[in-house]
C-alpha cells in the first residue's frame, strides 16, 4: 500500500447519532507524553511534533478525535494540543472525550467520579478544548456496580445542550442495557484486538446489532496496554502482514475493522509515519483465509 495517497476515507463511514465519521479515527493518549501513558514522571512529549500530527490526521481525512481531560503530562495536554492545532474546527470533525477518571497535578489517579461531580469534568474538557458543547461523551467505568445515578448525571447535562451524544467505556452488557434504559448510547469503547479479550466477541456483534458503534482501544497494543506494543508477536500476524507486505500493527487494525461495519478504529500515535500506516488500513482488506489465521489466533488457538 501507498499509504501516503490513502485517506481515512477509504475505510468507510459510520454515524454516530447524527454524526457521520470515518471509521479510522485518532486516539489522542499518547500525544501529551513519551513512553507510557500515565506515568506520572513520564517526559512531555514535543508540542510542535503532535500538532504536526494532529493536522496531518485532519488532512488525511480524519474526522473522529478520541480524548480526554486526564491525558496529560507536567508541561502540555492533549486537549490543550488539539484546541491549539485544530481551533476553529472544521465543521465535520467529531471530538469525543470520556469523564469519570481523575488525575491530579502531579498524575496520580483519583477516585472515580460521582454523579454530582460529572458537570465539573465535562465543563473542564470545554474549557481546554474552547468549545460551547462536546460532541459525544463517553462514561468510563470501573467495576461491574449499576451506573444508572451516572449516567442520568450525563443525560441531563445532554438536556442541557453542554453534550450533544452520549456513549460508554469499559463497560458489561449489563451496563450497556442500563443506560440505554436512561439515554441512547452512541458509541461502546472497550479494550479488544487480536488475542485481547476474546470473551467480548458476543458483546462486539450485539452492539452492532443495536446499532452500537463498537470502539476498541489497545487493539495495535494487545498486551502492552499503556506502554504501548510490546514488539513481540504472534506467527499467525507475523504471517499475514508478510502477505500483504504491511506491519504487524497494520495487520491487528485491519482485523478490528473486520468485525462489524459498526467498528470503528482510534489508534493513537505522536509519530507522523506511524500515522500515515494507520490511515492506510482503511484500504487493506484481508481474505477469508487471512482472517481464519487471525481468528485462530484470537482465541488463543482454540
Amino acid at each position: 500500500m501507498t499509504s501516503q495517497t490513502i485517506t481515512a476515507a477509504a475505510s468507510g463511514t459510520w454515524t454516530l447519532g447524527d454524526l457521520p465519521v470515518h471509521r479510522i479515527g485518532f486516539g489522542a493518549m499518547r500525544l501529551a507524553q513519551n513512553g507510557k501513558a500515565f506515568a506520572p514522571d513520564a517526559a512531555p512529549g514535543d508540542r510542535g511534533r503532535a500538532i504536526s500530527v494532529l493536522r496531518r490526521a485532519v488532512e488525511l481525512g480524519v474526522n473522529h478525535i478520541d480524548t480526554a481531560a486526564f491525558y496529560f503530562s507536567s508541561l502540555r495536554s492533549a486537549n490543550e494540543l488539539i484546541n491549539r492545532a485544530l481551533a476553529p474546527y472544521p465543521d465535520d470533525l467529531v471530538i469525543t472525550t470520556k469523564v469519570g477518571p481523575g488525575r491530579d497535578p502531579s498524575g496520580q489517579w483519583l477516585p472515580h467520579a460521582g454523579p454530582g461531580q460529572l458537570r465539573g469534568q465535562v465543563e473542564e474538557n470545554l474549557r481546554q478544548l474552547g468549545r460551547d458543547h462536546l460532541d459525544i461523551v463517553n462514561l468510563r467505568v470501573l467495576g461491574t456496580d449499576s451506573i444508572a445515578e451516572r449516567f442520568d448525571a450525563l443525560a441531563r447535562l445532554r438536556d442541557a445542550g453542554l453534550i450533544r451524544h452520549l456513549g460508554l467505556s469499559n463497560v458489561t452488557p449489563d451496563q450497556l442495557a442500563e443506560a440505554q434504559a436512561i439515554a441512547p448510547v452512541v458509541c461502546v469503547q472497550n479494550p479488544y484486538g487480536i488475542g485481547v479479550r476474546p470473551d467480548q466477541d458476543a458483546f462486539v456483534r450485539a452492539c452492532g446489532e443495536q446499532g452500537v458503534a463498537f470502539v476498541p482501544f489497545y487493539s495495535i497494543a494487545g498486551a502492552g496496554r499503556d506502554a504501548g506494543a510490546s514488539g513481540t508477536e504472534s506467527p499467525e500476524v507475523l504471517a499475514v502482514a508478510r502477505a500483504h507486505g504491511v506491519s504487524a500493527a497494520q495487520v491487528r487494525l485491519a482485523w478490528t475493522l473486520h468485525q462489524g461495519p459498526h467498528v470503528l478504529g482510534i489508534p493513537g500515535t505522536g509519530n507522523l509515519d506511524h500515522l500515515l500506516a494507520n490511515v492506510a488500513v482503511g484500504a487493506l482488506r484481508l481474505s477469508e483465509e487471512d482472517v481464519t489465521v487471525l481468528n485462530f489466533a484470537h482465541s488463543g488457538g482454540r
